[in-house]
């Protein structure tokens, strides 16, 4: 036998892939059981997809209200639309798709039908970010920036099960569109364990420590506490400041975790570093001043990023746990 042990093929991610590591606690769909659950006391929400039901965990909402359910086909354009019209009629219309489709695809439809006049739509779009090894054209590298640039919209990147969960609701009870990264299938679940709740606009720190902030949303900040955990066996101090709300953001939380404090600021995102949650939270410390020890983005690069198993393409482009935690000390020195 080989003094080197081969380790096993990894193949390539289907597009429903979990990103929960092996073994880790995880919760099945709750973004479409928090939506059945809303639907509940909510009879003017509505669910709606681009044919992807199943692969949003819509198709639970289906189940239960098959007639506040839209099937509009492929077609993103047309749901964009069509969700912008029951807005109209006093409905809350929660239109599922992948977000690279719902982004790319359906952006004027966003702008012109659903933002401008401010509607009452809500899009939950999944595979945001690195969270699938089919390439470029299945890759939502760049949905924040895209978002972000949308006069009026709400923008929330939740970590977990829990986040998500408890992100429907408030959504749901927020006046005006939103765009929300969507976790499907099986969820990780994390945030538990920080004695943390979601509030809509609102960041969290959920540890503290005296050598680096991490700032971040999404799945980094699940990544953020793993690499926190792991530096710590080195005496290292990671604090980590969840951001589950990218627009409007928290920029007071920001300020104060930041301010005062000699450390190294690292913003973790899953999601390419032009226009996303890296620059907004560099916008921030600009516009107030505030001058932190060091400032990086760990992020994904400016680039269309390769196919492949995604344990193998999150160590390639850093947003793994030991991809991330190898990046903050060698920016510390």
């Amino acid at each position: 036998m080989s003094a080197v042990e081969k380790k096993p093929r990894l193949t390539t991610s289907a597009m429903i892939a979990s990103i929960a590591g092996e073994g880790q606690r995880t919760q099945a769909a709750p973004f479409g059981k928090a939506l059945v659950a809303l639907a509940e006391t909510r009879p003017d929400v509505v669910g709606m997809t681009a044919d992807l039901a199943k692969y949003t965990d819509l198709h639970l909402f289906a189940q239960a209200y098959p007639e506040r359910f839209f099937q509009m086909g492929m077609a993103e354009q047309l749901l964009m639309g069509a969700a912008g019209g029951m807005a109209k009629e006093g409905l809350t219309p929660f239109a599922t798709t992948y977000a690279v489709f719902g982004t790319r695809r359906a952006y004027d439809f966003i702008h012109q039908v659903i933002a401008e006049e401010h509607l009452n739509v809500k899009l939950c779009c999944a595979l945001p970010g690195l969270t699938t090894g089919y390439g470029p054209s299945h890759q939502a590298t760049d949905d924040i920036a895209m978002m972000r640039a949308v006069p009026g919209l709400t923008i929330v990147d939740p970590c977990d099960a829990l986040d998500t969960e408890q992100a429907v609701a408030q959504i749901a009870a927020h006046d005006g569109p939103v765009y929300m990264r969507l976790l499907r299938g099986q969820v990780p679940l994390v945030l538990d364990e920080y004695d943390y709740k979601f509030e809509l606009g609102k960041a969290k720190l959920l540890r503290d420590g005296d050598d680096v902030l991490v700032i971040s949303s999404g799945i980094m900040t699940m990544r953020a506490l793993e690499a926190a955990q792991a530096l710590a066996q080195d005496r290292i101090g990671v604090a980590v400041l969840h951001c589950p709300t990218i627009k409007p953001l928290d920029e007071a939380a920001i300020i104060e975790a930041v301010r005062y404090r000699h450390r190294l600021v690292v913003v973790a995102e899953n999601h390419s570093v032009v226009g996303g949650l890296g620059e907004a939270v560099a916008g921030a410390l600009l516009r107030q001043r505030v001058q932190p020890a060091g400032f990086q983005l760990a992020g994904l690069p400016d680039a269309f990023l390769d196919a492949g198993a995604l344990p193998t393409l999150h160590d390639r482009y850093g947003i793994s746990c030991d991809a991330l935690a190898s990046r903050i000390k060698n920016w510390l020195g």
